[in-house]
């Protein structure tokens, strides 16, 4: 489960750099006019969608990491 989040958070940011690559670099807005406003947009927003659960992956690893450590602190102690 884990190995999934981390792909879709990677694919999420990746399609979020697309579409500000397109809409700031690429001059796809001045050729194909408000479609290329539209493309760019639709990549930065379904990115920015699919990286959300990079906020989750990250709890869920300084959650396991705090775990580890006061078992870690436990077992020093006993």
């Amino acid at each position: 489960m884990i190995s999934i989040l981390k792909w879709v958070m990677v694919v999420g940011i990746l399609l979020f750099l697309l579409g500000h690559y397109i809409i700031s670099y690429s001059g796809l807005p001045e050729t194909m006019g408000v479609k290329g406003i539209y493309l760019g947009a639709f990549c930065m927003a379904v990115g920015l969608a699919m990286s959300l659960p990079t906020k989750m992956y990250l709890t869920f690893l300084f959650v396991t990491r705090e775990n580890r450590a006061i078992a870690k602190g436990k077992t020093n102690n006993q």
